[in-house]
């Protein structure tokens, strides 16, 4: 018997059961769900991210939660202390993103949506690949996490910026999956990188392009000496689900190619 009343703890498992035409079995979301933007409307609201009163998840008789890294754990810990069976998610490639998508369609009795989505995914992943090898030049790239202090961009950013045609300029702090491990201490050793492009994502708050070039020391940088300096909205790429590579890739994959065009 198949899942039929499941709790999602993040963005990526609601957006990837919707995904599969599976939004029915969607029994509770988090607060801070943001694929697909209806979700919010149609499913009641029954946790934070990283913390959660377990009563409100409790009340809406889950049969599964999912959850997703060890920001979840305690999460997880309470509920299955309560009976409740749960499946945390830990992907942090592409790789692993599309396996997660395999797993929930096999949760959810959606083997072959499951398929075909992973087949769109890999499509969008290919049409990348297939466009940054008309290249010879690969652009340096810093991703912005966050500004305060600097945070440079986690494993799956860094590896979908490698596959649009660029090279991440921090990939020793990529492997870290927390978010204080890839703090960068000193601004001025992204000067000292000279990133061709700029791409911010201040994690759900307004990126301030303005702010960046404005850091003393970076007025040499080519990304800010050229306007290569963009946004890519959080809800875009931070999330490690469908979206990463459906919204996220392209815009990256597009930045790319607007320098190629002026470096031709």
């Amino acid at each position: 018997m198949n899942y039929q009343r499941i709790v999602c703890l993040s963005t990526e498992a609601v957006e990837t059961l919707y995904a599969l035409g599976a939004e029915d079995t969607i029994a509770g979301i988090s607060g801070f769900t943001t694929r697909p933007a209806r979700a919010r409307a149609e499913k009641p609201k029954v946790s934070g991210f990283s913390s959660s009163r377990i009563e409100r998840i409790l009340a809406v008789q889950p049969d599964l939660v999912i959850g997703f890294s060890d920001m979840q754990a305690d999460i997880c810990r309470d509920l299955a202390s309560a009976g409740v069976e749960v499946h945390l998610f830990n992907q942090r490639d592409v790789a692993g993103i599309l396996r997660m998508v395999h797993v929930l369609a096999a949760m959810v009795g959606k083997q072959a949506a499951g398929h075909a989505l992973v087949a769109d995914l890999q499509a969008h992943i290919d049409a990348a690949r297939a466009q940054a090898a008309q290249w010879t030049i690969r652009p340096k790239v810093y991703f912005e996490e966050w500004n305060d202090p600097l945070i440079s961009g986690i494993g799956w950013v860094s590896e979908l910026i490698g596959i649009a045609g660029g090279e991440d300029v921090f990939p020793e702090l990529a492997a870290h999956a927390s978010a204080k491990a890839r703090i960068i201490a000193d601004p001025l050793d992204v000067a000292h990188r000279a990133p061709d492009i700029i791409i911010g994502s201040w994690c759900g708050k307004k990126f301030r392009p303005e702010a960046v070039t404005g850091r003393p020391g970076w007025d040499t940088v080519p990304a800010v000496k050229e306007g290569m300096v963009a946004e890519v909205k959080s809800a875009d790429i931070l999330s490690p689900g469908p979206g990463a590579i459906t919204e996220g890739l392209p815009q990256i994959a597009a930045l790319v190619r607007q320098w190629q065009e002026r470096h031709a």
